[in-house]
């Protein structure tokens, strides 16, 4: 079977399941794991380039919607060569990926055709309910079901071991650095298996626009940096820069001590089966005395007396 996953989440599912040698087309976030990288890029981002501040990033978002220009383009060539059989596409966010509409003139195009899945999770759940759909597709139900019950059973031992933590700490995570964005969808459900308790997100709703005002009446315990699709290194970068950003989160700092910046793009960002993995986190960073210590390629805490880094723990 050629497969085409557009999603990050849902080409990491098609590995999970040992079929990462028959995708043909991958977007350009499909880094995950490594056995995927050989196939052919075919999503080229209209925004974003060169890593551009977050700021940057919103300001030409909202002026490709404004004129109704496309975020994303799909390398139509390259996507009729590879014929697939199978493409693996969403429609919960469309800033985040190539929507389904954007297909429609390439599928056209095809030969033949191909079976499209398209994903919108907004819960652990929903996303858990999609791996299932990918192992159906590609018939492979027994190793589907086994990675979905897998998934399950971790979140399962991370609740039990939370559940009756007291107190629970206050957590604000925010996705989104200039403008600053509340998380959205999932992660408040992370945040709640994971012994905590979300002050400004809602679980199954999208992520929404916030301010450091409505952050600072939140009076978190914790707050989680973890700005869409970023890296820590990423978003280390933006807020070690000179100028607005960094002033703010400078002042941040001096308001909550506890300050963690996350690696958005393998834990939170994507619906896949590395959000498992951002829940386990979550716990470790919550309530340590429970846990290993935090991987520091996974976490690390913002310094309190400057804006340098310290290793989570």
């Amino acid at each position: 079977m050629k497969i085409c996953s557009l999603v990050p989440g849902a080409t990491e599912v098609v590995a999970a399941l040992g079929l990462a040698d028959q995708l043909v087309g991958i977007s350009h976030e499909c880094d995950f794991p490594s056995s995927v990288r050989h196939a052919l890029v075919m999503i080229e981002p209209m925004v974003g380039k060169g890593q551009a501040p977050s700021a940057e990033i919103d300001r030409q978002v909202k002026e490709l919607v404004a004129t109704g220009q496309q975020l994303y383009r799909l390398d139509e060539q390259a996507f009729h060569r590879a014929q697939p059989d199978l493409i693996l596409t969403q429609d919960l966010c469309h800033v985040c990926a190539v929507t389904p509409d954007q297909l429609t003139r390439a599928i056209q195009s095809l030969k033949h055709r191909p079976n499209v899945l398209t994903f919108s999770p907004t819960t652990l759940e929903g996303m858990i309910n999609d791996v299932e759909r990918i192992a159906n597709a590609v018939d492979q139900l027994a190793r589907g079901q086994a990675l979905a019950d897998s998934l399950r059973r971790r979140l399962d031992l991370v609740h039990a071991q939370t559940i009756a933590m007291t107190p629970r700490p206050r957590v604000v995570c925010l996705e989104w650095l200039a403008p600053l964005y509340v998380a959205g969808h999932w992660v408040p459900e992370m945040v709640e298996l994971a012994g905590g308790r979300d002050m400004l997100g809602s679980t199954d709703t999208p992520s929404r626009k916030t301010t450091w005002g409505e952050v600072d009446t939140a009076m978190p315990d914790i707050v989680l940096v973890m700005p869409c699709g970023y890296s820590i290194d990423r978003t280390i970068q933006e807020l070690v820069q000179a100028g607005q950003v960094q002033n703010e989160w400078r002042r941040a700092r001096d308001h909550w001590p506890h300050i963690y910046v996350v690696d958005a793009a393998s834990y939170f960002s994507r619906p896949g089966p590395r959000l498992v993995d951002g829940v386990e986190l979550l716990a470790a960073i919550l309530h340590p005395g429970l846990n290993p210590p935090v991987d520091s390629t996974r976490a690390i805490k913002l310094g309190t007396t400057a804006l340098t880094l310290d290793a989570a723990s």
